[in-house]
This record gives C-alpha cells, structure tokens and sequence, in this order.
C-alpha cells in the first residue's frame, strides 16, 4: 500500500534511523489510528477480537514512551462514530476494552503522571465503559505530565456540527455576532479545546485516509504512514516515525 506514497516521501527521509531522534524536538501532541487489529488476527486464524486484545497490550509500551520522550499529548484513536457499524459482538468487546486496560493499567498512570481524557460522546456509550472512564479521568486530574487523550465514540464530522449547532445558538442568544466567527473561535467549540493541534498523525496497516479523524485540528499536521498493523507495532515504529518529524519543515503555507 504504501509504493502509493512513496513518492510523497524522499529516499533520504525513508533512510533516516531513529538514532538521530532528538529529544529537543520531539512533536507536542502525537495521534495515532490504531489500525490492522482484525487483520492481525485473520492472518493468524484468530477471531476479531484477539487482534483487540492484542493491540490494547501495544498501548502501554506507546504510552510509556511517549511520556518518556517529553511528549505532552498523545491521543488515541480508540472507537468511531462509525464503528457501531461492526458485528454486535465485537462493539461489545471494544466497549469492555477501556474498562479492562484501566482496572489493570490506572495506578501506573497514575504513577507516571500521567492524565487521562475523553474526547467523544457519551451518548449510546455503555454505563461500564463511562464509568471506568470517568473513574479514571478523575484520579488522574492532577496529573501534569502526558495527556492520553482517548477518542471514543469520536467523529470528527459530528463534533464540526455540534460545534456550528452551539455557535449559531450563541449567535442567535446576542452573545456572539456573525463577524466573531473564526478559526480561534471555532477551536473553542471543539472536544479538543484544551488541547493544542496535532504535530504528528500516525496510521499504522497501510491505509492512507483520516477515516473521519480530527479533520479540523490535522489542517497542517505531518503525516506518516506504515503498513505495520497496530498489535506489531512496537516502541521502534514510534522512534521512526518521530524521527521523519522532526526531518520536515513546516511551513504553515508560508515559505
């Protein structure tokens, strides 16, 4: 999949090596979609869901590391909008999945500093996946190191409206006028308004789309592509993919 790409890439850029990561550049705010987990189990003659239970293990390293690099946020591309779409059994294993990574996980990020976050809607969530979540959001709101932001039930295209829904509604109340509306105003509106854009998009399995992610805030995010599926993706993969970060020049639109 990736021969489609490459000739976005330069040769040099595929060749660099993760030894010249260097920690005074690392991106502020990484996102990944974790993609390829039920490919990981097909290929072996797993069920879908091994591949799930497979890539949740692949968390912790990413995170460990993410901290460890100084990156302050990491948000993870968990559940979509679209995902309700899947078989019944498999949204309810992906619905047990927060609960079961925090009850195991929770006092280590709560060790390492680290805060956890929702980005989503709550609405058709079940009560156990809210609760875990909700139970870890709250003993980890001190925390001042790397944010792991959880998209959950997250569609980029659902919180745009929402976000026009609410300002139209200012509009329409006179605690806003039509000329107020811009781009620092609509981030406002958003589920990432505490959050800065992301620096760098990660895509593991080999498909080359945004799949309905962050479609406002990745306007001039750097991408990188892999065809390594999430459950193989390891602590080298994020070294890399940082690495060819921090080989481009961002330009903003600008020269």
């Amino acid at each position: 999949m990736l021969e489609k790409f490459s000739n976005w890439i330069s040769k040099n850029e595929q060749e660099r090596k993760v030894e010249d990561v260097t920690i005074e550049n690392v991106p502020k705010h990484v996102a990944i979609i974790m993609d390829g987990n039920g490919r990981w189990a097909k290929k072996r003659g797993l069920p879908r869901i091994a591949g799930h239970r497979e890539g949740m293990s692949v968390i912790n390293k990413i995170v460990k590391q993410a901290n460890s690099l100084g990156i302050e946020v990491l948000t993870l591309y968990a559940f979509s909008t679209e995902n309700w779409k899947r078989p019944k059994n498999e949204v309810d294993f992906l619905m047990r999945l927060p609960e079961r990574y925090l009850s195991v996980e929770l006092p280590k990020l709560i060790e390492e500093n680290v805060k956890v976050r929702l980005m989503g809607s709550k609405d058709s969530l079940p009560a156990h996946t809210i609760a875990a979540v909700d139970n870890a959001i709250e003993k980890t709101k001190q925390n001042t190191g790397l944010v792991l932001n959880f998209a959950l039930n997250y569609g980029s295209r659902d919180e745009i409206v929402l976000a026009v829904q609410n300002i139209a509604k200012e509009v329409s109340a006179g605690k806003l006028t039509a000329d107020e509306i811009n781009d620092t105003l609509v981030d406002q509106y958003l589920m990432t308004n505490e959050l800065r854009d992301p620096d760098l998009l990660i895509r593991t399995s080999g498909e080359i789309r945004l799949s309905n992610f962050m479609l406002w805030q990745l306007a001039y995010t750097e991408f990188w592509f892999t065809d390594v599926l999430w459950p193989d993706f390891t602590e080298q993969h994020f070294l890399e993919a940082i690495n060819v970060y921090q080989q481009r020049t961002r330009r903003y639109g600008g020269i």
